[in-house]
C-alpha cells in the first residue's frame, strides 16, 4: 500500500452558494454543481432528475495543507469534548483534502446540477458524483458519539436571521 498513490482530475465545479467555509447554518444552501463541459455533454446527467439527492466527493481546496491533525484532537477545539483520532472526524484536516456530502437535488439543467444543502464553498472542485441509492444507506442499527450530536445540532439548521 505505501507508495501506492493515483490522480484524479475534478469533472465539476461548485458555483454560487456559499463563499467562505463555517461550522455550522448550512440549511437551504443552495448552489449549482457546474459539470466540465470540455469532457461531458447533457447526456452525462440524463435520468439523474429521478433522484432527491447527490453524493459528491470533492477536495478541500481552501485548507491550509501544512494544517494537518493527524493523531488525536478535540473536535472544533472544544474542551468538553474528548479527543478524536483523525479517522473519528469528519473535518478538512485531512491526508488527502477529500469531503464527502450529501445534498437534495432541486433541478438538472443540461450540466448544471441545482443542489441544496452542499456544505462546500464556491469554487470547489468536484471529484465525483453520485445519485444516492437508500439501499446504500446504513444497514443496521445506527449509532455515533454523543459529542458529534451536539456538534451537528446546528449544522443544516438554517442560518439565524438579523434581528
Amino acid at each position: 500500500m505505501a507508495g501506492q498513490s493515483f490522480q484524479v482530475q475534478p469533472i465539476a465545479e461548485v458555483i454560487g452558494g456559499r463563499i467562505e467555509p463555517t461550522d455550522d447554518y448550512w440549511g437551504g444552501t443552495r448552489a449549482i454543481i457546474r459539470i466540465d463541459s470540455s469532457r461531458f455533454d447533457a447526456d452525462a446527467t440524463t435520468g439523474l432528475d429521478a433522484f432527491s439527492h447527490l453524493e459528491i466527493v470533492y477536495r478541500f481546496h481552501l485548507t491550509d495543507p501544512s494544517d494537518l491533525h493527524l493523531g488525536a484532537r478535540r473536535a472544533r477545539d472544544n474542551p468538553d469534548w474528548p479527543e478524536v483520532g483523525i479517522f473519528g472526524h469528519r473535518n478538512m484536516r485531512r491526508l488527502n483534502w477529500l469531503g464527502v456530502s450529501r445534498c437534495r437535488l432541486i433541478k438538472v439543467d443540461a450540466l448544471d446540477l441545482h443542489v441544496e444543502e452542499l456544505d462546500a464553498v464556491h469554487g470547489t472542485p468536484v471529484l465525483d458524483i453520485k445519485p444516492w441509492f437508500h439501499e446504500f444507506g446504513p444497514r443496521g442499527t445506527v449509532r455515533q458519539a454523543p459529542w458529534s450530536t451536539e456538534m451537528l445540532t446546528n449544522y443544516f439548521a438554517t442560518p439565524p436571521q438579523d434581528s
